[in-house]
């Protein structure tokens, strides 16, 4: 799975990021291959996904036996590796942090990345949870049933949430940071939940600039205590790998996950892929993610040959894995399409 989180590992916006070189991602999906002496519960061949510490984005990955959960027979390995990150975040933030219930209101920024659009359906397995989203305009055509509410990315998203509900919002997730910080507090209801679970506003370039740093913090509106209390709201951050990998809360995340499998298997939830890459094309893919041009999950396929090059204006995406003459001197103004599932 490639994941925004991997943009800001790359560009050194992190805590204490590990030394180069070394090997990016945090989930997969694929076949058991070794098992540990003490291993229980697993058999050579068995599908699974799995959390990983980096060095996800591997032809051969290993991990801790309690950081990885069987596949649904039903469920492929594209599928299973967009699964976990942006399905226990969301079930996290919702369920374990903001105690999500019957008739409140939520509202999720990127409503059409793979948390926002898992986020979505989770919000649709409890009775009359009002979703609104932001999103760039245009992506509103494709997500438009997921949410209630729709807004532009750029538009002035709080007049417009209280055109529609005056007293705001019960929870705000933000995944962007800066100057939206100050916003979704300000739409929070009394006993409403703000949470941060991640700061891409601070990835604008190709390198890490102090510049776009520093003004995004800038942007953020300080917290008065004070204010907190008297306004009765709450203010929360979440992140996920830091519960896993450095809180050991790995058996917390499995009870998530039996859940959310139950509701897989239910056909109430089910991952949205947005696309399949070569390893080679993970430059390509995670400009994708950085321009926000996905709708759901880009998934880093270790067994799919590099898309053919293509030219700009073309509209057609060839199959995966399909191989085409390329003749020389013809690469100019050309780009990979991947293959959209």
């Amino acid at each position: 799975g490639l994941n925004f989180i991997d943009l800001m590992v790359r560009q050194g916006n992190i805590d204490n990021p590990p030394k180069t070189p070394l090997v990016p991602g945090f989930e997969c999906s694929g076949i058991v291959e070794a098992l540990g002496d003490s291993v229980k519960g697993f058999e050579i061949g068995d599908r699974v996904m799995a959390f990983v510490n980096y060095s996800a984005w591997a032809e051969v990955v290993c991990t801790a036996v309690e950081f990885v959960y069987k596949i649904p027979d039903d469920m492929n390995f594209s599928e299973a590796a967009a699964f976990p990150m942006n399905f226990v975040t969301a079930y996290m933030m919702l369920f374990e942090v903001a105690n999500l219930r019957e008739g409140m209101s939520v509202l999720v920024h990127s409503a059409g990345g793979g948390v926002g659009q898992a986020v979505a359906q989770l919000c649709s397995t409890i009775p009359n949870v009002t979703v609104f989203g932001t999103a760039s305009s245009f992506k509103h055509e494709a997500i438009r049933n997921s949410v209630t509410h729709l807004f532009d990315r750029n538009a002035d998203y709080v007049q417009e949430v209280k055109r529609i509900s005056a007293d705001g919002v019960d929870i705000v997730l933000d995944c962007l940071c800066g100057e939206n910080t100050g916003k979704g507090l300000s739409l929070l209801k009394p006993l409403g939940t703000y949470i941060l679970y991640g700061s891409s506003n601070m990835v604008t370039g190709e390198t890490k600039s102090f510049f776009s740093f520093a003004k995004s913090w800038w942007q953020v509106e300080k917290v008065n205590p004070i204010k907190l209390y008297e306004e009765n709201k709450v203010i929360a951050g979440f992140s996920l790998l830091n519960l896993l990998f450095k809180q050991n809360r790995g058996g917390l995340i499995k009870g998530v996950m039996d859940k959310l499998l139950n509701l897989y298997n239910s056909k109430k939830i089910k991952p949205v892929v947005d696309s399949l890459w070569a390893l080679e094309e993970v430059k390509e893919a995670m400009q994708r993610i950085h321009d926000r041009g996905n709708i759901g999950k880009l998934i880093l396929d270790v067994e799919k040959a590099p898309t053919p090059l293509m030219a700009n204006d073309s509209t057609e995406t060839s199959e995966a894995g399909e191989e085409e003459e390329d003749h020389e001197g013809d690469n100019e103004n050309k780009e990979r399409m991947p293959f959209i599932q």
